[in-house]
């Protein structure tokens, strides 16, 4: 944590120490005091600690310490004297306020100039995060091909560490033309050139000056095709017709570690990097915070809310203690970084090692990353013909000297008739507030599609998929659908397999719905997977459901895949692949609890050792009997299905069947049965246990599990096979979409179906898969019927508008006769059942069976164009 504004000389304390003090809510001085005392008593263990766990280089084999004839630094940084002397430095020395100068360049020299050789092995543990900041720069550097030998300036760079650390990720000597060392403490610099020139990086410049000044024309050469502006706003145009020196294109790569907390005049260093970056250029920043939900809360451009909010007494104590050693924790440093740049990418997190500080890193690029020659709104157009399936627009410009904001209201007067997505909408709104956009437009791919993450109808999931697989037969779909490339496919995604099933026909787009977030997590990690994975690691991590390497992955190779809200949903969750003593993937979701039951239900009925016969059988006939004689009456029994398997919270939190759903099931069961008069009418639990045996039963008498089962292979062994697996995760399907242009038709919207079918452009689509989500909408009422209303209805109209005449619907659903078929007859639709089960229950709609019947549905005409609003 180096130095361009301030000074940090502080280590934290345990955590029930830390708590203690923050819970007391004492003022800063105060505070300052009490913490002063206890750590002096408390440094020698705080500090040893930290240099035992530190991640310094000298942890990943790199060896951080200098020659031993070098008097600036210790030849032991472990030893009692560099202790004594951080312990000093940061705890008992009186902070200097001015110099010989009065400048705060003094200042720091005051607080470094005696511990610049220790630097590096005291604040390992202290500054997490620059790892994986690094890390992720690197990942997304590589992913720009593009790119060559580009410019990396670090901002407060201090002793090196940084640069050097970079090394792990990428051949700093090779793959940057220039490194630039911009920090403003001479002893820290001195460190540095030492550094340097141990490791002969030439192409390492270290620069002790103000950054504000800084300047990329000042030490790098400048042809024609790179000059632009001069890389500083500081110097005016009088001093640009006075120097007569060109611009640079500016630096390629920015970074600042726990530096800008520590600038007093923060807000002229932050425009200071605007014009230093490049205009495809990357900046990246992690440093401390402390913030609350209500400094962020309504805005849409931060990139994603996980683990932001700092609670009452941390955010105040925090502050306090980092404040009485000038590092400024309060909210407007980010909050400025945030509006002037847009986000690509950001985590929030804690180190948990010491105190449960709170930290951040942030990558971000230009608030308009377009190049010269374009403006805002070229790119919001393309996005919402993605989203729309719209025809891409191009509109002429409105005049030399037209603003963006003109342009784009331009192209709204133009298309006004035309139904805009939210996306678009948003744009707009920003725009027009000189807001960044939010963070989805910025992402390397525009497979997923803005959605506010703040709205309820999304936070109400729990930040929980239901299915971490899905329950739709593949094969089934395939011979239903027969996709061609001309086909533009709707799907409610679920747990995104049918989606690279649908994706590996090659269709011309395949646009995936959910309305939780979650779930579409769940696909853009399957998809950046493909694109950035080989395939043993893919099998590992969908295939095996656990990977001990996948949290390295996901930052190194999988980042630049993801958006911003998915990439920190996984990285919150990292532990679900990673834990040694976790089931993995396969046991998290809604879904799991119907997976814990059955292994519960088996362990106490002790059929344990049946089910791992039923999984090694070889023949259809020795799965029946196993089945049939030691599974079967310990889990379809009465008293089972009466306490569990019938119980509104197991059918809706494990299996995802809503009361509509169950209120269908009922309904076929008493209309099968039809009791005579006098009998008392079947009961609701009946039902059920009827539904699940014709469920079950003609599974385990026609599929074998272990060979062709995936569905329930993965329920009853809590991962795939090499043998029994989805299609999707075929060696030949990972040679399909790992195609670098595989997913370059794919469309992942947040929102409801109608939603997302009302911004279509009518007649594009031709299949829509809408699983059994009919069946969750209520049956209307006699008015409604009378008036032609109901929530179905409107969606079987909003359905048959965006489908072409012969497109089709294709649905499952738990009734054996729905009652919305009638309404997609009704609509302009034509209604053909392709799977039914039969009465016997000996026969199977596919090989799941989870539904009682499955539809096709096609459009043979259409309806007058309605008004949806």
């Amino acid at each position: 944590m180096a130095s361009l504004g301030g000074d940090i000389g502080n280590i934290s304390l345990p955590v029930s120490v830390t708590r203690t003090l923050a819970d007391l809510n004492l003022n800063n001085n105060t505070t300052k005091s009490i913490i002063t005392s206890v750590a002096v008593l408390a440094c020698l263990a705080a500090v040893s600690y930290s240099h035992l766990s530190s991640s310094s280089l000298s942890s990943q084999k790199k060896s951080s310490k200098y020659d031993e004839d070098d008097d600036e630094v210790d030849s032991n940084p472990n030893s009692l004297k560099s202790l004594l002397l951080f312990c000093y430095s940061c705890f008992l020395k009186p902070h200097a306020t001015a110099g010989e100068t009065g400048t705060q360049q003094d200042a720091l020299e005051s607080f470094y100039g005696s511990q610049a050789g220790i630097y590096d092995a005291t604040r390992g543990t202290l500054l997490k995060g620059r790892e994986d900041m690094l890390a992720l720069v690197a990942a997304q550097l590589r992913y720009r091909a593009g790119l060559k030998n580009p410019i990396w300036v670090d901002v407060g760079g201090g002793t090196g560490w940084n640069i050097e650390a970079m090394a792990n990720f990428v051949n700093v000597p090779e793959f940057f033309k220039t490194v630039y060392l911009v920090d403003f403490s001479p002893s820290l610099c001195e460190v540095a050139r030492k550094r340097f020139a141990r490791l002969g990086w030439e192409n390492v410049k270290v620069v002790c000056t103000d950054a504000r000044k800084f300047r990329l024309e000042d030490y790098e050469d400048v042809d024609e095709e790179s000059r632009s502006e001069p890389s500083s706003p500081s110097l005016s145009s009088w001093w640009e017709e006075t120097t007569k020196k060109p611009g640079h294109a500016g630096a390629e790569l920015i970074t600042m570690s726990y530096s800008l907390s520590m600038m007093p005049d923060y807000f002229s260093i932050v425009d200071s990097l605007e014009s230093l970056l490049a205009p495809h250029g990357l900046l990246a920043v992690v440093d401390f915070y402390a913030q609350s939900k209500v400094d962020f809360g309504f805005r849409n451009y931060t990139g994603g809310l996980v683990n932001r909010h700092v609670g009452y007494f941390g955010r105040n104590f925090w502050r306090s203690w980092f404040d009485a050693d000038r590092v400024s924790l309060e909210p407007a440093r980010r909050d400025y970084l945030e509006y002037r740049f847009g986000t690509v990418l950001t985590v929030n997190a804690r180190n948990n090692t010491l105190g449960v500080i709170p930290y951040y890193i942030w990558l971000g690029c230009h608030k308009k990353p377009f190049s010269t020659s374009s403006l805002p709104h070229e790119i919001v157009e393309h996005i919402d013909a993605i989203a729309t399936e719209s025809p891409r627009s191009s509109p002429r410009l409105v005049g030399k000297h037209s603003s963006a904001r003109n342009a784009l209201a331009f192209a709204v007067d133009r298309t006004a008739p035309e139904m805009r997505s939210k996306a678009f909408n948003t744009a707009i709104e920003n725009i027009s507030a000189n807001l960044p956009l939010p963070s989805f437009f910025y992402q390397n791919h525009h497979w997923r599609i803005y959605y506010d993450d703040q709205l309820q109808k999304h936070a109400q999931f729990n930040d929980e998929y239901i299915y971490a697989f899905t329950w739709e037969d593949s094969r089934v779909d395939k011979e239903l659908l027969n996709l061609g490339p001309d086909d533009v496919v709707l799907a409610i995604t679920s747990a995104g397999d049918n989606i690279l099933s649908y994706l590996m026909q090659s269709p011309a787009r395949v646009h995936a719905i959910d309305l939780n977030p979650t779930q579409n997590h769940l696909l853009e990690l399957k998809v950046a997977s493909f694109t950035a994975l080989d395939y043993p690691d893919v099998w590992k991590i969908f295939g095996e459901g656990k990977h001990p390497d996948f949290r390295s992955l996901l930052i190194s190779k999988l980042s630049p895949h993801l958006s911003s809200r998915a990439f920190q949903y996984w990285l919150s969750n990292a532990h679900i692949f990673t834990n040694p003593s976790g089931r993995g993937l396969y046991d998290t979701g809604g879904s799991r609890y119907a997976i814990r039951f059955f292994r519960w239900i088996s362990t106490l009925f002790f059929c344990r050792s049946a089910v791992r016969q039923l999984l090694s059988t070889s023949t259809l006939k020795e799965q029946r009997t196993i089945y049939q004689t030691k599974i079967r009456p310990c889990l379809l029994n009465r008293l089972v299905n009466g306490l569990v398997l019938s119980s509104d919270a197991f059918l809706w939190s494990a299996l995802g069947v809503p009361k509509n759903q169950v209120a269908m099931i009922e309904s076929d069961y008493h209309r099968s049965t039809s009791p005579s008069p006098g009998k008392q009418k079947p009961s609701r639990a009946q039902a059920i246990l009827n539904y699940t045996t014709s469920t079950l039963d003609p599974v385990l008498s026609t599929s074998h599990l272990a060979t062709d089962n995936p569905y329930y292979l993965v329920c009853l062994l809590g991962h795939y096979t090499s043998q029994c697996h989805p299609d999707y995760l075929s060696p030949a399907a990972h040679s399909i979409l790992s195609q670098p242009h595989a997913f370059d038709g794919l469309r992942i919207h947040t929102d409801e179906i109608q939603e997302v079918l009302a911004r279509f452009k009518p007649g594009t689509l031709s299949v829509a898969v809408v699983m059994d989500s009919m069946d969750w909408f209520d049956p209307p009422s006699p008015e409604e019927e009378k008036e032609g209303k109901g929530k179905a209805r409107e969606q079987v109209r909003r359905l048959n508008r965006a489908l072409k005449v012969g497109g089709k619907v294709l649905l499952r659903s738990a009734g054996v006769e729905p009652w919305y078929v009638k309404v997609f007859v009704q609509e302009g639709f034509e209604a053909r059942r392709v799977g039914c089960r039969s009465k016997e229950g000996t026969e199977c709609i596919d090989r799941v069976n989870m539904y009682a019947s499955c539809w096709v549905l096609e459009k043979v005409e259409g309806l007058e164009e309605l008004d949806f609003a």
